[in-house]
C-alpha cells in the first residue's frame, strides 16, 4: 500500500514540477498499452524498452499502467470479442500462420484471442489517451494549480526556512 502511495505522491509531485506535458502525456499513454495488455509478453517488452529509451516519463507509465491493468481485467469480454474477430478473418489466415511459423513471433501470444483484442484495442485507443491526457494536464496547470499557487497558504508556506530547505534539498538530491 506504501508504494502505491508513493508512486502517487511522485506523480502529483510530477504534475506540480516542470516536466513537460508531452512527458507526461507519453508516459500515460505508455501505461495504457502496458496495462491493457497482459504483462508477460513480447509488446510488453518493446513497450519497456521505447520508455526507456525515449524521453517518456517512467513513473506516469509505471503508475497508469497499475490503474489500467483493473481496468482491462474488466474489458476482457471485450478484447476477447475483437480478438475473436481479428482472428477470424479469412484474409489474415495465411498471414497468421506464417507468423506463427516464425520463430520470435509465437512469443508476443498473437493467437490468443484475450491478448489480439487488448493489443488491438490499446494500440488504436493509445493516441487518443496521448492526447486527452495531454490536454489534461495542461488544463490542471492552468487552473488548479495556477489557483493553488495564488493562495496565501501557499504563499505563507513558501515563506518559511523549512520549505526553502526542503527545495534546496529537491533540487540538489532529486
Amino acid at each position: 500500500m506504501t508504494l502505491i502511495l508513493k508512486q502517487l505522491f511522485a506523480f502529483l509531485k510530477m504534475l506540480n514540477s516542470e516536466t513537460g506535458q508531452n512527458q507526461i502525456a507519453a508516459g500515460i499513454a505508455a501505461g495504457f498499452v502496458l496495462g491493457m495488455t497482459p504483462l508477460l509478453s513480447l509488446q510488453s517488452l518493446l513497450v519497456f524498452i521505447c520508455i526507456f529509451f525515449f524521453r517518456i516519463q517512467s513513473g506516469a507509465a509505471f503508475l497508469a499502467a497499475f490503474f489500467f491493468a483493473f481496468i482491462a481485467w474488466l474489458l476482457d469480454p471485450v478484447f476477447h470479442s475483437v480478438g475473436v474477430k481479428i482472428l477470424e478473418l479469412d484474409g489474415l489466415q495465411e498471414t497468421f500462420t506464417a507468423m506463427y511459423n516464425m520463430p520470435i513471433v509465437p512469443l508476443t501470444r498473437f493467437n490468443n484471442t484475450i491478448v489480439m483484442g487488448s493489443g488491438v484495442v490499446a494500440i488504436v485507443l493509445s493516441p487518443f489517451i496521448y492526447f486527452i491526457s495531454r490536454m489534461l494536464i495542461i488544463r490542471y496547470r492552468e487552473t488548479i494549480l495556477a489557483k493553488i499557487k495564488n493562495t496565501k497558504m501557499w504563499k505563507a508556506m513558501q515563506a518559511t526556512s523549512l520549505f526553502k530547505w526542503y527545495y534546496s534539498y529537491d533540487n540538489l538530491y532529486g
